[in-house]
């Protein structure tokens, strides 16, 4: 099929301005979106959401027009979460979703990332048809075939109410006093309704964007400002989201934060608890040791993917396994939707306590996350460390060396000539060690 030439591991996403983030780009991507989707006798509409980004504005208006332009219908649905333009694009029956947003990015960043009909990120050989019209001269269809666009007003309500519809009917939230922070993104004005409908008191944060301020000092990315909270405001948990609101982190009562790979942990043991847990959980590369090992002592199954929520997916999908995610907190419940989705999995963390009647801390008794310590390694030019003996050899020594308490993991960078070296194990100086002694076998044996 070739490499793709746009399109990276989540959608488009660069500079605004920089090309393919510029408007005349982004009008011919979704002028061959439309020709990609467009089926003749089917439905021939697409949604558009986006994140709370000043750019915003421009690029929706670039898409509507060229998915017109290419005679498909546009809904426009404003600002809304990632995973509501996942959950809408399927009830609305559409030929897909788009959505604008550069996630956790700083807001003069955006991109662009679609959804299936079936509210799944696209497969390759749909986003090779979609850069194959790119390439394509825009031909504009006639006057009397071109899309309409609307406005669908009654958004926010409705993925509110599928939000209430993930946790069991008599599930109430009467008592907490949460904390819940927005990132200026694109949460605001559904994540706090959400909860306080759900009967917690809500001390809100990160609610005001003003189109520049998403992920700048707060969200998932920078959650020192949401522990501060808890504990200034007395609340029982924090609850913070990233800018487009596919991750989730939490600080509990004491402000100790919790990750996504502990946050894994806990819908994957209630799960498990309750029977409910269809095979194992997928976890990266990255997960932490502890999280995996306390998951083996409930004998939970446990399998890594590579570094990025769409491997998480391929492998969930590909062993028919229900919960995986990353230390970022995105976390894929897929017994309750097709793709992270932050506020679902801060209600499922939310119905464990409930079960259980304790904190969040509780939660984690069980769990000791294990030291890791990562080096980077600047190299002349990129290379695979795995083709090297010298290097295996000492990656060797060192998993002997810390045994089955302790794990060794070399990868380089995708996008620069870095190679990171990570030890875990149990104590954290001897992994510090071990992580810099590999450190200067690679930079001695690199290319």
């Amino acid at each position: 099929m070739g490499e793709r030439r746009y399109f990276g591991t989540d959608g488009i996403r660069g500079e605004v301005g920089t090309h393919p983030i510029s408007p005349d780009f982004i009008l011919k991507l979704g002028w061959a979106a439309g020709r990609a989707f467009r089926r003749e006798g089917q439905a021939n509409t697409m949604l558009i959401g986006k994140d709370t980004r000043l750019s915003g504005y421009m690029f929706e208006s670039a898409l509507e027009a060229g998915l017109s332009a290419a005679g498909m219908d546009v809904r426009l649905l404003g600002p809304m979460p990632t995973p509501a333009i996942a959950y809408l694009t399927r009830t609305f029956r559409a030929a897909a979703g788009i959505v604008i947003s550069a996630s956790h990015n700083p807001h003069h960043d955006n991109g662009i990332k679609f959804f299936s009909a079936d509210g799944t990120k696209l497969d390759d050989a749909l986003e090779a048809r979609i850069e194959q019209w790119i390439d394509s001269e825009l031909a504009v269809v006639p006057a009397g075939d071109l899309g309409k666009a609307a406005r669908i007003d009654d958004a926010p309500g409705r993925y509110i109410e599928f939000c209430k519809s993930t946790v069991p009917g008599q599930f109430s939230l009467e008592g907490l006093h949460l904390v819940v922070d927005c990132a200026h993104g694109a949460t605001y004005h559904v994540a706090p309704a959400v909860f306080r409908e759900l009967g917690a008191r809500v001390t809100a944060m990160g609610a005001e964007p003003d189109g520049l301020n998403i992920n700048d000092g707060c969200g998932s990315t920078a959650p020192e400002a949401m522990r501060q909270r808890v504990l200034e405001t007395g609340a029982d948990l924090g609850i913070a989201f990233d800018g487009d609101g596919d991750r989730v982190i939490m600080v509990d009562h004491a402000g100790r934060e919790v990750d996504g790979d502990e946050l894994l942990y806990i819908i994957a043991r209630e799960r498990h608890d309750a029977g409910g847990l269809d095979g194992g959980v997928v976890g990266t590369l990255m997960t932490n040791l502890g999280v995996e090992l306390a998951l083996g002592r409930r004998g939970i199954p446990f399998a890594r993917a590579k570094v990025g929520d769409r491997y998480v997916m391929e492998e969930l999908v590909s062993r028919q396994w229900q919960i995986g995610g990353e230390g970022s907190g995105h976390i894929v419940c897929r017994d309750r939707t097709t793709t992270g989705d932050g506020i679902v999995s801060a209600l499922q963390v939310l119905v464990a306590m409930h079960q259980r009647e304790c904190g969040l801390a509780e939660l984690l008794s069980d769990v000791t996350r294990l030291p890791q310590e990562t080096v980077n390694v600047r190299v002349g030019q990129r290379f695979n460390p795995d083709h090297s003996e010298g290097i295996q050899s000492a990656v060797r020594a060192a998993e002997s060396e810390l045994g089955e308490r302790g794990r060794i993991l070399l990868r380089a960078s995708g996008t620069e000539p870095v190679i990171r070296v990570m030890a875990e194990g149990e104590d954290a100086d001897h992994i510090g060690r071990v992580a810099r002694e590999l450190a200067d076998v690679v930079q001695r044996e690199a290319p």
